[in-house]
């Protein structure tokens, strides 16, 4: 590809990108609060989807290193397609995870007797984990907000074969999107005793 088609090509995509990046963080948002037996549709939580979605985080993580590893061994094949997975994994997590929210109450972390609330007891109980938990799952939200960009930018850019802004920006995108993955499966960890059965 020559360099003007591949200028022509990011050029193409950079509103698309941006639009998609406001978009999802947005429906995601709104979707989240909105809860299916709000409008009368009566379906059981699907409380089996957390520990996929979170295996799926793991996945990715695991997708992500191994990505790195094949492009530095100067495998490019191998390199686009478990970015192209890992890509697919997270749209598959963020289906999942919607779908979940939009058919089960929230869970609070601490809430030991599944009541909904918790109680000064169960605040005391749970103590400063509560915060090491609130700090990784606010870090895990915000990055995940940011790395759409990222990702979109870096494989647009991949695409279009302008290989050396690629690797600047992909040195950006690896850490954060590792970090997401990570702490999704670390989230899901410290959570889980506290869903309702």
């Amino acid at each position: 590809m020559n360099n003007v088609n591949s200028k022509d090509l990011e050029k193409k995509f950079s509103s698309f990108i941006v639009v998609v990046s406001i978009i999802i963080p947005v429906v995601v948002a709104v979707l989240f609060s909105v809860k299916l037996k709000d409008f009368g549709i009566n379906i059981e939580p699907l409380s089996f989807l957390p520990p996929i979605y979170a295996t799926i985080n793991g996945v990715t993580a695991v997708l992500l290193v191994w990505a790195v590893l094949a492009i530095k061994k100067g495998n490019k094949s191998l390199h686009q397609k478990l970015m192209t997975t890992a890509i697919a994994c997270s749209v598959m997590f963020l289906v999942m995870y919607v779908a979940y929210h939009m058919t089960a109450d929230s869970t609070y972390f601490g809430d030991v007797n599944h009541d909904g609330m918790l109680s000064d007891e169960e605040k005391l109980q749970a103590g400063s984990t509560r915060l090491v938990y609130f700090f990784i799952l606010i870090t895990h939200i915000v990055l995940s907000v940011s790395i759409i960009p990222l990702v979109l930018f870096t494989y647009v850019r991949a695409l279009s074969e302008r290989f050396d802004k690629h690797k600047k920006i992909a040195k950006i995108t690896f850490p954060i999107w590792l970090y997401v993955a990570v702490t999704g499966v670390v989230v899901y960890l410290m959570i889980s005793p506290y869903y309702a059965n």
